[in-house]
């Protein structure tokens, strides 16, 4: 069991699987743990929106008869282990809100990609997680499911917009979960709750119409563990006939990597001019020690960005695409949306106004071309994940943040994860990074070159060799 001690709830999805092979565990004692503890400790949590328990006991027992056969061949890669999804994932004739008190009632006519493909995989959905309004927060809370909380303190957030997900792995209330991110949506909660995150490649994993256009945006997996991420990535990855963005499938992510020997990797720690907190700064650059250690080549390197520049590119971006989707959807209905989202969709039309549709991938373009000649002879980059270690669990943050003693006018700016969707086709894999004088978990980005994931998992893996975060759990 590995890194889970005597805590079944944690066991790792690739152990899971050979105890199930090896027929020392069932799926259903598996299930039957992470249902217990879901009722031990999500009162505290609120990192769901729905279970589906009676279904997923019943799916487990079907699993456990598969391989009681011998029906364990590869060809259901995820077979019994239970699955969170995000609920903007929709799941067919279930509620579809997106976190919105006017969708209330409505329900979805089929299953989201990701979640067609982990059912294929045979992977169960036991429950559903939280989310901000239209994914559209750093923060996971809203009216209509109340404020999702972190494992490791529950006065402050797991982060957002995928921040039910974290809150759920961190707790072992889920063996893996579905994740989104347009602009750190899945990182950031991974940063924030000790977990692995993975920004895939735009087109990597298929989205949903119209938005899955969206060269920002991207459905992915987290977990526990690098392997266990890399093992959901397989899964979801590959072209689908809904998403025409969509490209062919790289090769499968091997579940153990080679070392890191020789690698060059470059570190940036400010990404320009961030005000990184020094817990941090300080876990940054004992996870390049680490590389260093194992026998990367590590070499420090500057960016010339500001978090005033990508701010005001990414919400150009937000203004011609997402904050007009978010108008329409919530058309009538203003009144009933968090601070934060109406802060949104005003500072994206706003952006909108001052910068045309073309200024914006002109400012895109800039970006681009400043990342690739500052990684030109490197394999990869590592930076932070976020300049700070926590937000508040309640926050709506509507003046900006204090970032050791400078003050950035939308809290966005303490995130680093933007970047790197602008920079769209950089696969990115977020890995703890160590605890704050808080306790509080801080992340790592590992940003490859275009389409290059195999680097990030093998860089990824190297981190969780060298500095192991699976007995590292919260005390709830």
């Amino acid at each position: 069991m590995a890194g889970s001690g005597s805590k079944l709830h944690y066991l790792d999805a690739v152990s899971a699987l050979e105890l199930f092979r090896s027929r020392e565990l069932s799926p259903v004692e598996l299930m039957e743990a992470v249902i217990a503890r879901t009722a031990e400790v999500n009162g505290t949590v609120n990192a769901f929106t729905e279970t589906l328990f009676d279904e997923s006991l019943a799916a487990a027992r079907a699993a456990g008869q598969r391989y009681l056969r011998g029906e364990d061949d590869g060809g259901a890669p995820l077979l019994g282990l239970p699955v969170a999804a995000k609920e903007k994932h929709a799941l067919a004739g279930r509620s579809f809100t997106q976190g919105l008190a006017a969708c209330v009632g409505q329900t979805a006519a089929a299953d989201h990609p990701v979640i067609e493909r982990i059912r294929a995989a045979g992977g169960i959905i036991h429950a559903r997680t939280t989310s901000p309004e239209f994914s559209c927060a750093t923060v996971t809370h809203s009216p209509l499911w109340g404020v999702t909380r972190n494992p490791w303190d529950p006065a402050y957030s797991p982060g957002g917009s995928s921040g039910g997900a974290g809150a759920a792995l961190a707790a072992g209330m889920a063996t893996l979960a579905t994740a989104s991110d347009i602009a750190g949506s899945t990182r950031i909660p991974a940063a924030c709750t000790g977990t692995v995150g993975f920004k895939a490649p735009y087109g990597r994993i298929p989205g949903l119409p119209p938005l899955s256009a969206d060269w920002y945006r991207g459905d992915g997996p987290m977990a526990r563990t690098v392997a266990d991420t890399a093992l959901l990535a397989n899964v979801l990855a590959g072209p689908h006939p809904l998403d025409h963005s969509t490209v062919a499938a790289a090769d499968p992510l091997p579940l153990r990597f080679a070392p890191v020997e020789r690698m060059r990797i470059a570190l940036c720690v400010r990404l320009g001019d961030y005000p990184v907190t020094a817990d941090v700064e300080a876990n940054t650059r004992a996870v390049a020690a680490a590389l260093a250690a194992a026998g990367a080549v590590v070499e420090e390197i500057e960016l010339p960005w500001s978090t005033r520049r990508i701010s005001e590119t990414i919400f150009t971006h937000f203004g011609h695409i997402l904050g007009p989707a978010m108008e329409e959807a919530t058309a009538g209905s203003e009144e009933t949306l968090a601070a934060y989202t109406r802060r949104f969709m005003a500072d994206a039309r706003a952006a909108a106004a001052r910068n045309s549709f073309l200024d914006g991938l002109k400012a895109e373009a800039a970006m681009q071309a400043d990342l690739a000649a500052a990684m030109q002879g490197f394999d990869a980059l590592l930076c932070p994940t976020s300049a700070v270690p926590a937000l508040q669990a309640d926050g709506d943050y509507l003046d900006g943040i204090d970032v050791d003693g400078v003050h950035l006018e939308h809290y966005w700016e303490a995130h680093m994860t933007a970047p790197f969707n602008v920079n769209n086709r950089c696969p990115v894999l977020a890995v703890p990074s160590g605890l704050s004088s808080a306790g509080l978990p801080t992340g790592v980005q590992i940003v490859g070159h275009p389409y290059d994931d195999q680097t990030v998992f093998r860089i990824g893996a190297a981190v969780e060799r060298a500095r192991p975060w699976a007995d590292r759990l919260p005390p709830l």
